[in-house]
């Protein structure tokens, strides 16, 4: 609740304090632009129906009054009051000094001991609660990775799961692909040899933000999933090396895939990638997928060198990797932003076949900001 509001600076802004003693400035055009007067934005959509250039200039506040679960304003030459939720307002706080942050707020690093703590939802309770499936994908936001079990273990089952919170990206791969040893394969995927943790696809842009890999048969010795922290893996890097972590964020490298007919595929785009703010954005991390890089200066390319080495091993220590065998009806999902995956190696005695499909991370979002704004935030 708000305890006082307070015009000030001649009506260009407003102070406000919540009964908690919390207090914050707000200025009179940023309240104008965002509020939901009907002459600035649509009653059933929301959108703005002004430009910026029609927020008036000078807009002064006439009146800052506390209204029941928040404030009405009453901009000068406009006799509509606008009001403002007070949580809304204490969420869109921005009167505070500028800060740089390495992680989203939502987002929790972690490292191997991730094995022993992640759960593995069951389809049949997502399917049927509301607050089960918030809780599942609140573990994709919060760890990038989450486990869900009880599938039918056919081919065509994980595309049903990704309509639980969105829609299939389709690639050159189909809307899904097979991962299975094959004769002749187009990616190296399609084989038994082991692969190390990676991002998948970093040679398109945009790169696919999300990966789902569901198990059909795994009968074959070894094969284990694997998954690894691309977020950990950047702040270790960083305290061990800042040095590195700024070369392989400021200089862009080249991505490419031309393993099959007809297909050639190009990105060029850091292998980690931070905000104007310093946030941790993107990973992108492929060894069998990165081209010659080009865009670093000759007299630094042995430092470059050296920080993708680094961290290259850091990604590869065991104490970064948190593993599970999939049975057939499970499925793993991971922020392919974020969580890089690989697998152990397997015999040639028996069958393993996974399906996966590739989906984008604003559906899943939009799914839980939904669940969230009706159920409330997951318990932490």
């Amino acid at each position: 609740m708000i305890s006082q509001s307070d015009i000030i600076e001649d009506g260009g802004a407003v102070r406000v304090q919540w009964q908690d003693g919390t207090a914050a400035r707000f200025h009179a055009f940023w309240l104008y632009d965002n509020s939901a007067l009907p002459t600035v934005r649509d009653p059933g959509n929301g959108q703005r129906v002004i430009t910026i250039d029609q927020v008036p200039n000078g807009l002064q506040v006439a009146e800052a009054t506390p209204s029941g679960d928040g404030i009405d304003v009453v901009f000068a030459g406009d006799p509509v009051a606008a009001h403002f939720d007070a949580t809304w307002l204490r969420r869109h706080i921005y009167d505070h000094a500028a800060t740089a942050t390495l992680l989203p707020s939502e987002v929790e690093t972690w490292d191997g001991s991730l094995s022993a703590r992640l759960r593995v939802h069951a389809l049949e309770t997502v399917t049927a609660g509301a607050a089960a499936k918030r809780d599942w994908l609140a573990d994709v936001r919060r760890w990038g990775v989450a486990r869900l079990a009880g599938m039918p273990a056919r081919l065509g089952a994980v595309l049903d799961v990704v309509k639980l919170f969105g829609y299939v990206r389709e690639t050159n791969y189909g809307p899904s692909f097979q991962v299975r040893a094959e004769v002749s394969p187009t990616n190296l995927a399609y084989t038994n040899a082991g692969l190390q943790a990676h991002t998948d696809n970093p040679y398109r842009d945009p790169a696919p933000t999300l990966q789902l890999l569901a198990c059909i048969e795994n009968s074959v010795e070894g094969g284990d999933s694997i998954v690894v922290d691309g977020f950990k893996a950047a702040e270790v890097l960083k305290a061990e090396g800042p040095d590195d972590f700024a070369l392989l964020a400021d200089f862009p490298a080249n991505f490419e895939y031309a393993g099959q007919a007809g297909v050639r595929l190009l990105s060029r785009r850091p292998m980690i990638e931070t905000g104007p703010d310093g946030e941790l954005r993107h990973i992108r991390f492929n060894s069998r997928s990165v081209a010659a890089i080009t865009d670093v200066p000759y007299e630094r390319m042995p430092a470059y060198y050296r920080a993708y080495r680094h961290f290259s091993e850091i990604i590869d220590r065991p104490a970064m990797q948190a593993g599970f065998r999939l049975s057939p009806g499970e499925l793993f999902i991971v922020d392919n932003r974020r969580v890089l995956h690989a697998r152990s190696s397997f015999g040639s005695t028996g069958n393993r076949l996974l399906e996966g499909c590739y989906a984008d991370v604003d559906g899943l979002y939009s799914t839980l900001a939904t669940l969230e704004s009706q159920l409330g935030a997951q318990a932490a």
